[in-house]
């Protein structure tokens, strides 16, 4: 099989020659190594290898951002909002972004280094109840959307049968709660519930038709949904997941299986608490079901409770693909192939990616430990 077929079929669980292998947001298709940029990460020498390893042997699942919308009602936090970037004496660039309600101004700070492939938080918008209520009393008007596919569909074209794009969807999670720093989001959702679900229904209106449009432009993809880590154990209980996730996500999943699609959850941490309220959803696959002691289940668990319903995309751990001597990596991956295949269907594939400027030879040869493992079956 080629890799488009093998994902697709793991994903309507049919039979595959061998378990997929995807190296998660690491795909040989959107990392240029060639973009001289100081801020291109890929561009240093040690990337080449692991790039090429995932263009050529890994069953591709290529991240697609943004998914082509734009917003066609006003939406009165534009002409609020303003941002003055500059960078330090080290080369970092700094964004400072305000927005002006009628109450107060609310700030954000950004940082982003040239050797390491993210954006690091310095200041969050919302502070404390107050700022998030301020940020409520600006008008919303009806999100309406529409949707330019033409960047998917150069993406596919270049990928071919190398794999398959996944559209990204924020919910409604990840739009307000990454805006408070974990410990103030962690007490305002357990004391202040009635304006976090306020926050969350502005939100998800925007989310929901913004991916309205994207699937209606775009019907039969892959989509994977992100921010309900946020609402797991330790940061609270299983009935705030399903109030502040559950509800809100199963609408995205039948917009998207309206469209022909597929729905993946994405949710780091622990699991074993809230696999019946993600499982209510309707999801179809679900990522990255970290092991114990980084997560608290199993992916055989998994596979006993859920496996006959989803796509099971895990469960190797970036720190071990970096940092494990391969004998020892290579039990990791044994594990998971063991636990994951069977059920609906099972993609071999890490949580996270490197991000800083160089690959080590350790981490490039568990990288190829673990596709010839996967080609093995």
């Amino acid at each position: 099989m080629i890799s488009k077929e093998r994902l697709l079929a793991s994903l309507r669980g049919e039979a595959v020659d061998r378990p997929p292998v995807s190296f998660y947001e690491i795909d040989g298709y959107c990392q240029d190594v060639d973009d001289p940029d100081e801020f291109n990460v890929y561009n240093a020498p040690t990337w080449a290898p692991l790039i090429e390893l995932a263009r050529e042997r890994s069953d591709s699942t290529v991240a697609f951002y943004g998914n082509g919308t734009r917003r066609t009602t006003p939406n009165l936090f534009d002409e609020r909002t303003s941002a003055d970037t500059w960078r330090d004496a080290d080369g970092a660039i700094f964004t400072r972004r305000s927005i002006r309600t009628d109450t107060r101004t609310l700030t954000s700070l950004t940082r982003r280094d040239p050797g390491i492939n993210t954006v690091w938080t310095v200041e969050h918008l919302f502070k404390d109840a107050d700022d998030l209520r301020a940020w409520l009393s600006v008008p919303e008007a009806e999100p309406r959307f529409i949707a330019d596919p033409a960047p998917t569909l150069a993406l596919e074209a270049k990928v071919g049968d190398g794999g398959i794009v996944v559209q990204d969807c924020a919910n409604a999670l990840d739009r307000i709660a990454l805006q408070f720093d974990i410990g103030t989001w962690t007490v305002m959702a357990l004391t202040e519930q009635a304006v976090i679900i306020e926050a969350l229904e502005r939100a998800h209106r925007t989310a929901l038709a913004c991916l309205k449009a994207a699937c209606a432009a775009l019907p039969g993809r892959l989509w994977r949904i992100v921010g309900q880590e946020v609402a797991s154990e330790p940061y609270m209980p299983p009935s705030l997941f399903r109030k502040y996730a559950t509800v809100f996500d199963k609408e995205l999943v039948d917009v998207i299986h309206a469209s022909g699609g597929w729905a993946r959850s994405h949710c780091h941490g622990r699991l074993r608490n809230i696999l019946d309220a993600i499982a209510d959803t309707g999801c179809d696959a679900i990522d990255p079901i970290e092991p114990p002691h980084q997560g608290d289940i199993t992916l055989a668990e998994v596979r006993e409770r859920y496996g006959d319903r989803w796509t099971l995309f895990g469960n190797i751990e970036i720190t071990d693909i970096e940092n494990l001597p391969t004998p020892e990596f290579e039990k990791k991956v044994a594990t998971a192939l063991r636990e994951g295949v069977g059920g609906k269907g099972f993609v071999l594939m890490p949580g996270a990616c490197p991000y800083g400027r160089e690959i080590t030879p350790l981490c490039l040869r568990n990288y190829k430990r673990m596709v010839e493992m996967a080609e093995k079956g």
